[in-house]
């Protein structure tokens, strides 16, 4: 997910509320509660007792990739998906929430915003909402909070849409046991086509107002003597011109990201779930909930579901029998499913590696306060173009974040993605039936040790500070958080080298948490490649 901020510096002299008033911004500054509409039931959910080849668990980027897979191989399939379809406009005509103004679409089950800037000035600005499966999770471990999509689509509806392929000589550290000439011979490019990946105009973006805060970035990050890269996005450029132009509906430009895109991002919906669905052979239920997997007679699974509604009430209970199951809910979702089922005895084949193994992906942020000569421009993209790479020299990469307020607010604003080498482990608590993460905040000093390696500098070098005031009372550190929940089921160790769990012949593990806990950028298209990769072995090899 893509991290942008509120920030400012002492050299523009608007009042705090008139600030406050016009930075509701990308991070949802000024959250106002809305009224709550009623969702649509999903068209046909899977019945109670029902018999499926394949049940794909999730429909984020490695769920969808072995859906279209197995559905282009012949297979039906069904995925469950805990939130919502994501096709229904609200009362206000839009899909998505507004992300000046989160409302009850904006999180998932929380009755008050969970905001990655939690402050500002010293003033919390988190605000009442209904309860609603909204399509952010803020999930809150021990130590750290997780930043999730709810939805069909999964984490391609809430983040900034970064598609990054990791350098070459980073790979070994990141899948240490894949081909990467496999990798970036075969799978990288198909999954970059996949998800309809693109590089910005670079002639367009040199002049465009909505990209003045990239220049101001990169102009400090090589005047210090780093790297400036560009990196491709899934946004549809064409249409982020237009709208520049003024020509369609604002989208990218009315700061819209974190609680979903209405026009121009290639979301999974757009992209790998829509070829999914014109096969005929994949069929989706939101609004449920996988909560068990169970052997069952003829080497099937027993898998029992909980359908939800709108405030997460439970309105009915299913069980249903599957040849094969893929854990497709994501780092956190699969991880603590699995970690559960095992530690039950549900799934008592499941080896000791369950659970361990996650990371952040190294995820600080921070912002400073620029001098009132290097204006950032009150029209922002809210979809990255760059970022600042110090990887093989201090272990940081920095994406060039937007902050997207209406205002000129003469700040940047970075999410660093840091070779943090802490790792955490999931936990089943039989006295409360949770699954716990067991992660200490202090675990992201590496992380900001990282990132200082960039900022300490470019602050030395053109006389500026860190703001001081967007995660608490005098706090530089975004280290409470993560966008990139990498890891628990790792590869090679939890499952074999193609995400087969061992011990339970039939069940696979498709999603992030394959990944040991970093991709030393931002992580979807190396999981959705590494799910290509594992699809196309398993089913010529299983089915």
């Amino acid at each position: 997910m893509n991290g942008n901020s509120l920030s400012g510096t002492g050299s523009t002299d608007f009042s705090r509320r008139a600030f406050i008033a016009g930075t509701g911004s990308i991070l949802g500054l000024a959250a106002l509660g809305g009224g709550r509409a009623s969702a649509a039931p999903p068209p046909s959910p899977i019945p109670d007792g029902a018999h499926v080849p394949a049940l794909v668990i999730g429909t984020g980027y490695g769920g969808s990739v072995t859906a279209l897979r197995l559905a282009q191989a012949g297979v039906d399939v069904h995925m469950i998906e805990m939130g919502m379809a994501w096709d229904t406009p609200g009362p206000d005509g839009t899909i998505f929430a507004n992300t000046t103004s989160p409302d009850y679409r904006s999180y998932w089950l929380r009755t008050r915003t969970k905001q990655p800037l939690s402050n500002f000035l010293g003033f919390p600005i988190d605000k009442d909402v209904p309860l609603h499966t909204g399509i952010l999770d803020a999930e809150d471990f021990s130590g750290i909070s997780v930043y999730q999509g709810r939805g069909v689509g999964g984490g391609s509806l809430v983040n900034g849409g970064m598609a990054v392929t990791p350098r070459r000589e980073n790979f070994g550290g990141v899948l240490p046991s894949v081909n990467p000439d496999e990798m970036y011979n075969v799978y990288y490019p198909r999954a970059n086509a996949g998800l309809g990946v693109t590089e910005v105009d670079p002639g367009w973006w040199e002049s465009a107002d909505c990209y003045q805060y990239a220049r101001v970035g990169r102009k400090h990050a090589e005047r210090s003597g780093f790297p400036f890269v560009f990196v491709p996005n899934v946004y549809d450029w064409d249409y982020m011109k237009q709208e520049q132009a003024g020509a369609v509906p604002r989208s990218a430009l009315r700061g819209e990201v974190l609680y979903g895109n209405n026009h121009g991002k290639k979301t999974l919906q757009k992209t790998y779930l829509a070829q999914a669905r014109a096969t005929g052979r994949v069929a989706i239920s939101p609004l449920h909930k996988v909560t068990s997997v169970t052997p069952a007679s003829g080497g099937r699974y027993t898998v029992v579901i909980e359908q939800l509604n709108t405030t997460g009430v439970t309105t009915a209970t299913k069980a249903v029998t599957a040849d094969r199951v893929f854990f497709a809910a994501g780092s956190v979702g699969t991880s603590k499913l699995l970690t559960k089922l095992k530690a039950t005895g549900a799934l008592p084949g499941l080896n000791g590696e369950i659970g361990k193994g996650w990371g952040d992906n190294g995820n600080v942020m921070c912002g400073r306060a620029n001098h009132m000569w290097d204006p950032t421009g009150s029209l922002q993209s809210a979809m990255p173009t760059a970022g600042i790479d110090n990887w093989a020299a201090g272990g940081a990469f920095a994406e060039v974040a937007p902050l997207p307020t209406g205002i000129e607010t003469y700040a940047s604003f970075y999410l660093s993605i840091t070779k943090n080498p802490n790792r955490g482990q999931f936990t089943y608590h039989p006295a409360t039936g949770k699954v716990e993460l067991n992660w200490q905040t202090a675990w992201k000093q590496p992380s900001i040790n990282a990132a200082k390696t960039i900022f300490d500098k470019i602050n030395a070098k053109e006389g500026t500070i860190y703001r001081t005031d967007l995660f608490g009372v005098y706090k530089i550190w975004g280290d409470h958080l993560t966008y990139h929940p990498l890891g628990g089921v790792v590869l090679n160790k939890a499952t074999d080298n193609y995400g087969r769990l061992h011990g339970h012949p039939g069940l696979y593990v498709a999603d992030g948490s394959l990944i040991p806990g970093n991709t030393s950028v931002n992580p979807f298209v190396t999981i959705t490649a590494l799910a290509e990769r594992n699809a196309e072995r398993v089913i010529a090899e299983d089915f």
